[in-house]
């Protein structure tokens, strides 16, 4: 199984020690607002099985995001195509109490390293909602653009979300300015 560093983050399969801070970025409103909802402890369970899940079946999926200094889990973010997905995405997001940091850039940088190099995708999406300015201002710094409007399948098909994609050479392109944090 795949696990990242950066300058400040490691990046890797969730572990059982992770469920705490899974509970509690699911249970906030704030950070749960374009992620399905605010889930009860079971319904984070069973979301959080479903990540471990899929690793455990030899497919990638969003890594655990570990804060180096202190040990904490900050949060999620990684590749992501469950099935009937409509894109290969990266997506995830940070616990309230450690946003502000650059931790999103910094976990979305070396996730779409890896995700170019190596799971060979050709192109990386994000898919984010209308009212998600904070992530769309994310993607637009990662280089993506709006391609799309799009729905995700089964309980989240509710909601309409733009599409923000970008191919392999304008990430190469991009980059470099990221050299600092991966």
């Amino acid at each position: 199984m795949a696990e990242l560093s950066t300058s400040r983050l490691f990046l890797r399969p969730p572990r059982e020690e992770d469920f705490p801070g899974w509970v509690e970025f699911c249970a906030d409103s704030h950070t749960m607002e374009h992620l399905g909802g605010v889930q009860h402890e079971a319904d984070a369970w069973r979301m959080f099985t479903g990540h471990v899940g899929i690793w455990s079946l030899g497919s990638p999926c969003m890594f655990s995001v570990i804060e180096k200094s202190s040990g904490e889990w900050v949060g999620l973010v990684g590749p992501g195509c469950p099935l009937l997905w409509p894109v290969q995405e990266v997506g995830g997001g940070i616990l309230r109490r450690f946003e502000g940091k650059g931790y999103a850039l910094e976990a979305a940088v070396a996730a779409i390293d890896y995700v170019f190099s190596t799971l060979g995708w050709p192109t990386v999406s994000h898919l984010i909602a209308e009212e998600n300015t904070r992530s769309q201002l994310l993607a637009q710094r990662l280089g993506a653009t709006p391609r799309g409007k799009s729905r995700m399948p089964g309980i989240l098909e509710r909601w309409q979300v733009t599409e923000w994609r970008q191919e392999k050479e304008s990430w190469l392109k991009n980059r470099e300015q990221f050299a600092d944090l991966v």
